[in-house]
C-alpha cells in the first residue's frame, strides 16, 4: 500500500506541475549530434532541468581532466523541485564533479517567475536546452489555480506554462534555444496563435523533430523538438524549415509558417475550405437527441443506434415510434461522421452511411454528447440519395487528398497505437467546413454529372479547377503539387 500511495503522490505532482522528465536517450539521439561541435562556444543552460538529462551528458564528451573547468564555466541548471535538483547534483557527481561545486551551479529556483538574469554575465553566449512544464490554462483554472500567478501582467493572454517559458527567453534576448514542447505550438489554433505571433516576430525555426509516438512514460502528449535561432532584426515574414516526423515511419518534409495564418503549420486544409466555400452552402446540424424523439412521438417505427450504449463490441439498437415529420427527417439523412480513425484503412475518419455500417435508420444520443461517437448529420435542404452518395464520395476523397498533402497535420493525434498509421481526430467544425465546399445547390444536372465524374476519376486538380470556376477565382492552391 505504501508503494501505491507514493506512486499516486508522484502522479499527482507530475500532473499538478506539468512535469514530464526527459529520457537521456532523447538527448543522445536527437540533440547531442546537433551541438557536439560547439560545446566550448556556449554556456549551456536548462531552466527546467529536472535531473539534468538535457545538459549533464555533455560532460561525457569533455576530457575528464577538463570537466570541472568546463562545468564551472559552461553549465547552469535550475528547477523549482528540490528533490529533482538533488538528483541532478548526484548525476553531476557521477561525471566527476565534486558535490560542493555541483551545488554552486545546480540550483533550486522557480524560473517561470524569477528568471536568473545573472546567467547572462557568462563570457559565453547562452544556449538554452529545455523541456519546460506543460500545463494549459484551462486545466490550471480548474485544478491548479496556484499557477495563475504566471499568467498576470504581460503574460495575461498566454495559454500554457511552456508559452511563459518561451516568452521569458524572448524578453531576455536569448539567441539560441532547443525546446521540447507540445506539437500544438506549431499546429494548434487559438491556444497557440498569440505565442506564435509574438515569438516568431523575433525567432525562426531552424529544424524540428515531430513525434507522433509516445516518448514520455506518463503522458501521451504529442511533442516536438524545436531548434530556435534569434533573427537579426524583428520582422514578420514566412518561415520555412525542415522537419522529421517520427511515427510508424520516418517522414522528412518542409513546413512553411505564414504570418497571415498566425504561423500555424498544416494550414492547407484551412486554405482549401476557406477558398472554396460554396456561395450557397448546405446547412449542417449534428446529433439526434432523445428530447426530439420524446417531443415528436407518433406511429412510425424507427430503428436507432444508441451511441451511449456500448455492449461489449457493438452499440445497442433501440426502437422508437415517432411522427411522420421526424421519421422523414431521420431516414432522409442517412450519413454519419466518423471523427476518429479506427486504425484500419476501411475505418478512416469520414462520412459513412448508417444503414450500411449499423443496419439502423439513425443514431441516437440518449445521454451526453461525445466527439468520439458516431454522429448523425442532418442536412438542409434535403438531398436525394444520389446526391448524398456523391457528397460522401466527394468528402472522403478530398479529405484523404488533403491528408496526403499535409501528412494529416491539420487533424489532432488521437491515440498512440500499433495501427498501420497514426490515428487522427477530425473536428466537427472541420467536417462542417469541408461539407460547405460541396456546391450541390449551385449545380444543374449537367454540372452535377461533371462533378460526379471528377470525383469518380479522383481528379484533384480537376475538382480544384471546377470549384475555382464556381467561385470565379484564380487557381493558386496546389499549383506546385
Amino acid at each position: 500500500m505504501k508503494k501505491k500511495s507514493q506512486s499516486l503522490a508522484e502522479s499527482t505532482e507530475r500532473r499538478k506541475y506539468g512535469m514530464h522528465l526527459t529520457s537521456i536517450d532523447i538527448f543522445y539521439q536527437f540533440i547531442l549530434p546537433e551541438i557536439k561541435k560547439e560545446l566550448w562556444n556556449y554556456c549551456w543552460v536548462d531552466l527546467f532541468a529536472g535531473e539534468g538529462n538535457l545538459i549533464l551528458p555533455i560532460l561525457e564528451l569533455i576530457p575528464s581532466n577538463q570537466r570541472v573547468k568546463f562545468f564551472k564555466e559552461h553549465i547552469w541548471l535550475f528547477d523549482n523541485n528540490s528533490s529533482l535538483i538533488k538528483e541532478a547534483i548526484k548525476n553531476a557527481v557521477k561525471y566527476g564533479i565534486k558535490q560542493e561545486i555541483a551545488q554552486e551551479k545546480i540550483l533550486v529556483r522557480d524560473t517561470l517567475c524569477d528568471y536568473p538574469i545573472f546567467i547572462k554575465n557568462s563570457p559565453f553566449p547562452i544556449f538554452h536546452i529545455t523541456n519546460p512544464p506543460y500545463l494549459y490554462l484551462g486545466y490550471i483554472v480548474k485544478k491548479a489555480r496556484e499557477h495563475l500567478q504566471y499568467f498576470t501582467g504581460p503574460n495575461e493572454f498566454y495559454q500554457d506554462l511552456y508559452q511563459i517559458a518561451l516568452v521569458n527567453d524572448l524578453r531576455n534576448n536569448i539567441s539560441k534555444m532547443i525546446y521540447i514542447i507540445p506539437s500544438n505550438f506549431l499546429f494548434g489554433y487559438s491556444a497557440s496563435n498569440k505565442i506564435r505571433k509574438d515569438f516568431f516576430e523575433f525567432y525562426k525555426v531552424e529544424k524540428a523533430i515531430i513525434f507522433e509516438k509516445k516518448i514520455f512514460e506518463y503522458t501521451g502528449t504529442n511533442v516536438c523538438i524545436c531548434f530556435f535561432n534569434k533573427k537579426g532584426a524583428p520582422h514578420h515574414s514566412p518561415i520555412k524549415f525542415k522537419t522529421i516526423k517520427i511515427n510508424q515511419n520516418i517522414v522528412e518534409k518542409e513546413i512553411l509558417l505564414k504570418p497571415e495564418n498566425c504561423y500555424r503549420a498544416g494550414n492547407e486544409f484551412d486554405e482549401f475550405v476557406e477558398k472554396f466555400r460554396s456561395g450557397n452552402p448546405l446547412k449542417i446540424k449534428f446529433y439526434l437527441n432523445k428530447d426530439e424523439l420524446e417531443k415528436q412521438s407518433g406511429k412510425y417505427k424507427i430503428k436507432l443506434l444508441d451511441a451511449n450504449q456500448w455492449l461489449g463490441n457493438h452499440y445497442q439498437l433501440v426502437e422508437y415510434s415517432v411522427n411522420h415529420k421526424l421519421y422523414e427527417r431521420i431516414v432522409k439523412n442517412p450519413l454519419f461522421i466518423r471523427t476518429i480513425d479506427t486504425g484500419g484503412w476501411e475505418g478512416r475518419a469520414g462520412l459513412y452511411l448508417i444503414p450500411e455500417v449499423f443496419n439502423a435508420d439513425g443514431i441516437l444520443v440518449s445521454e451526453a454528447k461525445y466527439r468520439t461517437h458516431p454522429i448523425q448529420i442532418f442536412i438542409e435542404p434535403s438531398l436525394n440519395y444520389e446526391e448524398i452518395c456523391l457528397l460522401r464520395k466527394y468528402f472522403n476523397w478530398v479529405l484523404e487528398e488533403l491528408r496526403k498533402i499535409t501528412d494529416s497535420e491539420f487533424m489532432t493525434t488521437y491515440k498512440y497505437s500499433n495501427s498501420e498509421y497514426t490515428r487522427k481526430y477530425l473536428g466537427l467544425s472541420q467536417a462542417k467546413a469541408l461539407i460547405e465546399t460541396f456546391p450541390i445547390l449551385e449545380l444543374d444536372n449537367k454540372t452535377k454529372k461533371i462533378l460526379s465524374a471528377l470525383v469518380s476519376e479522383k481528379d484533384l486538380q480537376g475538382i480544384v479547377e471546377f470549384l475555382d470556376k464556381r467561385r470565379n477565382r484564380k487557381l493558386c492552391l496546389f499549383s506546385e503539387m
